[in-house]
């Protein structure tokens, strides 16, 4: 029991501690990055940035202000769904904002050019957000007025956020010239492809489907030395009604090498249609393979 307890609180502390670093990545790149450049790139920050042309206040205040309104307007129109996780995230970006704005009061472009700023804001900030979403946890702002489209005009989720995204971008118009709007519309593209890449690459497995005469061989050498699992199917071929064994499994890249070799070892003629899996979801058989944690 008291491991139990001891294990669910080291979790909990984990868990939180990535929120957290993830957060701070994300103000990194938002101080060092984005503000320099006066790039608006889709984000609640972006806005921010823009509004700090309009309103005398720092960065790190209008988007505190900002984000308690949308948390406001989210547990009035959606309700409970953000939970500790959205709270704290919202208020800890602006507060890192301020302590960074405070420490580096003359804070200048690291690179020295608009576009490099925009590319390195890209990779950082998407870094940041993959390990929040990783926690189901997200840095707030624009996630929270997505939910609200979501909700009200039925927009899907991630076209509300993109159109989101594309407002602010697009708001830098009003104090900026062509070319800051310009950086700012595809950094916003960009920065979804590069957040899909991280999230889904750090994820990604895949689907080996094997026609082989050597099935047993495969069978033995996937679970034994891959410690995974597979299923076996009965296939008839179209052309002269052969009964083969299909055998499918689901590796991760390094698993996926060793089965490839295996195979270029064992039977040459193998047929074999390779995959991309993004997610799985399974329970693990008990007492099989203890210890191991099974691709499928």
């Amino acid at each position: 029991m008291k491991q139990n307890k001891c294990a669910k609180l080291w979790n909990m502390a984990a868990d939180w501690g990535v929120i957290t670093l993830g957060i701070a990545i994300v103000t990194c790149a938002v101080f060092f990055f984005l503000i320099p450049s006066q790039l608006s790139v889709g984000s609640m920050s972006g806005l921010a940035i823009v509004l700090a042309n309009l309103i005398p206040l720092p960065v790190s205040v209008i988007t505190m202000a900002l984000n308690v309104v949308c948390l406001v307007l989210g547990f009035l129109l959606i309700g409970n769904e953000f939970g500790a996780k959205t709270v704290y995230t919202s208020v800890l970006m602006p507060v890192l904002l301020g302590i960074l704005e405070k420490i580096f009061p003359n804070n200048r472009s690291i690179m020295g050019d608009q576009f490099l700023d925009m590319l390195c804001y890209t990779m950082l900030v998407s870094l940041g957000l993959a390990l929040l979403f990783l926690r189901n946890a997200s840095s707030g702002g624009l996630d929270i007025a997505a939910k609200i489209l979501n909700r009200y005009l039925h927009i899907e989720l991630g076209a509300a956020l993109s159109m989101s995204g594309m407002v602010v971008a697009l708001s830098s118009a009003l104090v900026y010239d062509v070319k800051t709007v310009a950086l700012s519309i595809i950094g916003t593209y960009l920065g979804g492809i590069v957040l899909d890449h991280f999230i889904f690459g750090l994820n990604t497995k895949k689907k080996v489907s094997i026609l082989s005469s050597h099935v047993d061989e495969i069978r033995k050498f996937v679970l034994e030395d891959l410690h995974s699992g597979a299923t076996l199917y009965e296939a008839v071929g179209a052309y002269d009604y052969a009964e083969q064994r299909e055998f499918v499994t689901i590796v991760n890249k390094a698993e996926y090498a060793k089965l490839m070799t295996f195979l270029a070892r064992v039977d040459k003629d193998a047929f074999v249609t390779v995959y991309t899996v993004h997610e799985m979801f399974y329970r693990p058989k008990p007492g099989r393979h203890e210890g191991k944690k099974l691709d499928n």
